[in-house]
């Protein structure tokens, strides 16, 4: 144990200048045996600290170091369990209790003496030693006189003491002049001792020769010793004075401490006070504003709004801890929420007053407008209620219940005038749809007092029937029920094309207007969101808003997007149907309105889907562009439909076909009005539907027409066709284009050897011969002396057709060419011109196989080239 206190106390306490004066092996009680040193030390410099230090071996046991430590005046309790047994168990109760096993009791009695030591030393302060046997202490205490206050004790403790510089040097000296003193330390051990004999011997010598001196000196210590009781008991006497003098300045210490503490308590009284006064006091003129302050007015609104900004911040402070416990506090809470509550009753009701004015207000201006195609202006409206935006910002804080309730109204209220406005607006833009005013009367919307009355379904009948009625005034070739795109005039188109434009341009505005002046007075956000969807159900009945709402906290921005989509649903509910029945009514009147109505719905569409893609102005026209975009299908059907339908006369030419016709009027509209539009895509899906079903339905009509050949009815409409691709440039039907033109070429040919035939059958016939026989192997020069085919049979063959007999055959295949060509497609001349190269090609024909058969027998046909171009020119002309 020496060696271990030594090498603490050199490599612990020696460094930290403190001194270690007792030492026990300990280990916790009750847990996994950890051993540790308990060590009792004080500080060498003053004033003198005494503590506990708990030293514990450093995981890989090389060397110790310091765990804890506890000062010695925070030592409350030494517990050694037992008195009278050996018990190695003992607590120290410092902040807590610590319990601790010492390896040996002896160990655990030296150190709670020394602990003992100390506190009597330095402390003079009362530790409770509980279960110390008293001998123990007893014993810690010298006999005769109060030495526990001296330093005596500290020898006691102190069972080893380093050398000092100088003694070192002395016993290195000493070892020096004995040359043994490492290699035989018996022998220096026995020197020593013989020299210490001797030195005892004559230190003996000298006491007994100074005894006299002796005598004196101890004569001398004893008159030191009463003077040093003399002094001790005036000290003592000291003491007691100034033991009175020191409780009195421990009094005073303490009083000052109590005043200090008053004066800090004071303080922070003071500064809670301030901070309740501060923030928890709403100014007079406030009150007096939420209480009585005019809504009507501008400046009443201003002093309304501050008035609650102060309330409410006044009732967001941030109490700190105990502050909701005074009842002061809980009187001014209920005082601003007694304000909130009359204030937000106030607010609402003059709102909803606001409101039901409004819609009585702007019901007065309907009449003007619904002559015109313009919906009415709502700014004003708006312009007035914003005044109230930060109250309405206010209310949604602080009375989320009311709040809604305004909403519920608001949306009530306007959605029943914009339904009034809005139905007259297209009652108006249906009347200048279908015509005159005089023409509108046959619809069954009436004027009275300039409101508009009438009922939709029969304006929508009888829209059919006007316009059934001026289809019929134009002879048609196709016995369908629905209405052909050429029965209406380019005018009504015209008008159609601005009044649904118009439509749309007030719609625009007005929605835009409205979702703008919601999102800014209800306070809602409304931009760059996701299009979300709901049922009609919660955007109608508004049932949606209260789920989402129910706590009083703020709205998601996601769900105030979703609450603005609801608003505008409800407020424009009629939109939408009465959108679709125009679109109807468009549609009845002429099915290509359907081109118009595609082009301008997806412009608006793509318009509103870049200011807001989520927004109810966006969705709504979506939705009616695929109505919309339904019907252009439909219409694209619809004539197809018709092409398969088509009957032709049996009695009559069959010339152009109708659907043909159609077609080029269809393209030749759809090109002026998709030029630069959005939806290009949509019409050349449609032209190569359209384009198939007029190639198929040429062909089939050809092939059942029994007055016109078929190759004249394929050739003509596939030229109309070649004509009207090559004139309107429709990239998508390229392919078709050159699809046309081979047809045509192909079926003109086919119709040229068709109808010229053989005009000269007999010589015809005879060179069919000739070819064969070369065919077979003969000759050409060698079929001359062929019997069938000698020159005496091509003379008698030749001299059948004369030059006046070729024109007689011309002249008559010239008439017959005429009856069955029709006139508008004026083919006539190119069919001429080509049976006439036909016809001079068959003569080179032949005039090159008599020149290689028949060489040198000078035979020649009746008539010439020239022939043939003069008879074929004089026809021409004469018809």
């Amino acid at each position: 144990m020496t060696a271990i206190k030594h090498a603490l106390q050199r490599d612990i306490f020696t460094p930290n200048d403190e001194r270690l004066l007792s030492i026990v092996n300990v280990c916790k009680a009750g847990k996994k045996k950890k051993n540790c040193f308990l060590c009792a030390t004080v500080t060498t410099e003053r004033p003198v600290q005494v503590k506990v230090v708990k030293v514990k071996k450093s995981d890989k046991g090389d060397f110790y170091k310091r765990q804890a430590a506890w000062a010695l005046r925070d030592l409350a309790v030494v517990d050694a369990k037992d008195a009278v047994k050996e018990n190695p168990e003992f607590d120290l109760h410092f902040e807590k209790i610590y319990k601790w096993v010492a390896s040996s009791t002896a160990e655990k009695n030296a150190f709670i003496s020394c602990i003992w030591k100390l506190n009597q030393r330095y402390l003079r302060k009362k530790i409770d030693f509980v279960n110390v046997s008293s001998q123990l202490l007893e014993e810690s205490v010298p006999s005769g006189e109060n030495q526990s206050v001296t330093g005596g004790d500290e020898e006691a403790v102190d069972e080893y003491q380093e050398l000092n510089t100088r003694e070192e040097q002395d016993i290195e000296i000493m070892m020096g002049g004995c040359e043994c003193a490492i290699s035989n330390a018996e022998a220096f051990a026995e020197k020593l001792s013989r020299e210490l004999q001797v030195l005892d011997g004559a230190n003996i010598q000298s006491i007994m020769a100074s005894e006299k001196q002796v005598n004196t000196l101890m004569k001398l210590l004893d008159e030191a010793l009463k003077e040093v009781d003399q002094i001790e008991l005036k000290l003592s006497s000291y003491e007691e004075m100034l033991q009175s003098v020191r409780e009195q300045m421990d009094q005073i210490s303490e009083s000052n401490h109590l005043i200090h503490l008053s004066n800090t308590n004071n303080v922070k009284l003071l500064s809670e006070i301030e901070f309740l006064v501060n923030h928890l006091d709403l100014a007079k003129g406030h009150i007096k504003a939420l209480q009585e302050g005019d809504l009507a007015s501008s400046r009443g609104v201003e002093a309304c709004t501050s008035a609650a900004d102060a309330l409410l911040q006044c009732m967001n402070v941030a109490l700190r801890p105990g502050h909701d416990l005074l009842l002061a506090v809980k009187q001014q809470q209920q005082r601003f929420s007694d304000l909130r509550e009359h204030f937000a009753r106030r607010l609402a009701s003059h709102l909803n007053n606001v409101f039901v004015q409004q819609g009585h207000d702007q019901s007065s201006t309907l009449a003007q407008h619904s002559v015109e195609l313009t919906l009415p202006n709502h700014h004003p409206f708006h312009r007035d209620l914003l005044r109230y935006a930060r109250l309405m910002e206010w209310l949604k804080n602080t009375d989320y219940g009311k709040y809604e309730g305004l909403t519920k109204n608001y949306m009530d209220y306007i959605s029943r005038l914009y339904e009034r406005e809005i139905k007259d607006f297209f009652e108006v833009a249906k009347i200048k749809m279908t015509g005159t005013a005089k023409e509108s009367k046959k619809f069954g919307l009436h004027g009275s007092s300039g409101k508009l009355t009438g009922s939709t379904s029969s304006l929508n009948k009888l829209s059919v029937q006007s316009s059934g009625s001026r289809r019929s005034q134009s002879s048609s070739l196709l016995d369908v029920g629905n209405m052909s795109a050429s029965d209406l005039d380019v005018a009504d188109r015209a008008r159609f094309d601005k009044v649904f434009e118009q439509v749309l341009s007030e719609l625009e505005p007005l929605c835009l207007a409205e979702q703008d002046f919601i999102s800014k007075f209800f306070n809602l956000q409304q931009h760059q969101s996701m299009p979300g969807t709901m049922t009609d159900a919660e955007s109608l009945d508004g049932g949606a808003l209260s789920r989402q709402h129910s706590s009083g906290t703020p709205l998601p921005v996601s769900s105030e997007k979703d609450m603005i989509r609801q608003m505008m649903t409800k407020i424009f509910r009629c939109v939408e149907p009465e959108l679709n029945n125009l679109i109807a009514l468009g549609d009845k009147i002429d099915s290509f309105n359907s081109l118009y109505m595609l082009v301008k719905m997806s412009h608006h569409v793509w318009t509103a889907q870049n200011v807001d893609p989520a927004s109810f102005l966006s969705t709504t026209l979506g939705n009616v562009l695929v109505t919309v975009k339904r019907n252009f299908d439909k219409c694209i059907s619809n004539q197809i439909r018709q092409m398969e339908e088509v009957k032709i006369s049996k009695k009559s030419k069959v010339g152009i076909l109708p659907f043909v016709a159609e077609f080029e009027e269809f393209a030749g509209l759809a090109e002026s009005i998709f030029k630069n539009a959005e939806r290009r895509g949509d019409l050349d899906k449609a032209y190569t539907k359209l384009i198939r079903g007029v190639f198929v339905n040429v062909e089939k009509v050809a092939n059942e027409s029994q007055k016109t050949p078929r190759d004249v009815v394929m050739m003509e409409n596939f030229h109309h066709i070649f004509a009207t691709l090559s004139r309107l440039k429709i990239s998508c039907l390229e392919a078709e284009k050159k699809e046309a033109k081979q047809k045509y070429t192909d079926h003109l040919q086919s119709y040229v050897i068709y109808s010229l035939g053989q005009p000269l059958e007999k010589l015809n016939h005879f060179f069919d011969g000739v070819e064969a026989r070369v065919a077979q192997g003969v000759r050409e020069e060698e079929v001359s002396y062929q019997l069938a085919f000698n020159k005496q049979e091509l003379r008698k063959v030749i001299k059948e057709y004369p030059g006046k007999e070729v024109k007689k055959g011309l002249d008559n295949l010239y008439k017959k060419v005429d009856k069955h060509l029709c006139e508008e497609e004026n083919l006539l001349q190119v069919v001429w011109h080509s049976m006439q190269d036909e016809f001079i090609r068959q003569y080179k024909h032949f005039e090159g196989l008599i020149a290689r058969c028949y060489p040198g027998s000078g035979v020649t046909m009746e008539f010439t080239i020239q022939d043939i171009l003069d008879y074929c020119s004089s026809i021409a002309q004469s018809h």
